[in-house]
């Protein structure tokens, strides 16, 4: 005896039957998952809905626009306004403008490019380990003393040396600060630069201050690129750093741009080209 399963040719007829009827109503609305209009005959596909959603709720500098039914609303107008006024704008022949073509060319461009600046952030992340380096980096800069120090700024030696007689004789440092100091940040407060580490001066500066002792003022002018000063250590104190975690997101920030600076710096330096850039 066969063991081969037989079936109705009348159960076969109906199933295919079934098929041939079902196949032809699933088809639109397959489709019609696909797009979220058909304008002038031409479907509009949801995946312009779901590009131009993203990127009006990519988070920005004040943060991400909310997705909403409200918004979902806007964005499928904006999608079907856009194509409306797209095929008008070809029926018009605009498609064929010179002008047009540029424009493409520019909008491929900064596409394409944002699309590199974005994968290679993505694939470049900034690890813990960059964020621990950095750190210790700038603490080591700051330094383990704090210097609360004044001056008195001018533009010539001889306009120092006179200022150095007079408080030695007896004069107010902070007076003449304010009478005297060309420096419009601290010379209204009688020289006083707060709280500070010396990497926060320019060298000669923070070389001859951080050789004063408390109450001490400096014997001879100190010559910078601002012109001369006159120096007076009010006090010192133990620094004060913030911890990893309280400046975490600023460093990430500054490792990210240093990252992405890098990037096309070596882009710029590899590629061959005769044209010579400004700066």
């Amino acid at each position: 005896m066969s063991s081969k399963l037989t079936f109705p040719t009348s159960a076969l007829g109906a199933a295919a039957l079934a098929c041939a009827v079902m196949l032809p109503a699933l088809a639109p609305a397959a489709a019609q998952a696909q797009n979220i209009a058909i304008v002038n005959g031409k479907p509009v596909p949801k995946a312009r809905f779901d590009a131009l959603i993203a990127q009006a709720t990519r988070p920005g500098p004040q943060g991400a626009q909310p997705r909403s039914p409200e918004l979902e609303a806007q964005v499928r107008d904006e999608v079907v306004l856009r194509e409306m006024f797209a095929q008008e704008a070809e029926r018009l022949g605009l498609q064929s403008t010179p002008e047009y073509r540029a424009q493409m060319e520019l909008a491929r461009q900064s596409i394409l490019i944002r699309e590199l600046f974005t994968d290679y952030q993505k694939k470049n992340k900034v690890t813990d380990a960059d964020l621990q380096a950095e750190y210790d980096k700038l603490k080591a800069q700051q330094g383990a003393t704090e210097y609360h120090a004044r001056h008195i700024l001018v533009e010539k030696e001889d306009d120092a040396k006179a200022l150095i007689a007079q408080i030695k004789g007896g004069a107010s440092f902070e007076e003449l600060a304010k009478k005297n100091s060309k420096d419009p940040g601290s010379g209204a407060n009688g020289g006083d630069l707060d709280w500070a580490a010396p990497g926060s001066y320019v060298p000669e500066f923070s070389q001859a201050m951080v050789k004063l002792k408390k109450g001490e003022m400096t014997d001879v002018p100190v010559k910078s690129q601002f012109g001369w000063h006159v120096i007076k250590l009010e006090d010192t104190r133990e620094a004060k750093f913030p911890t990893l975690d309280e400046v975490r997101p600023q460093l990430e920030q500054r490792l990210t741009q240093m990252k992405m600076a890098k990037f096309r710096d070596d882009i710029r330096a590899k590629a061959k080209t005769d044209y010579k850039f400004s700066n």
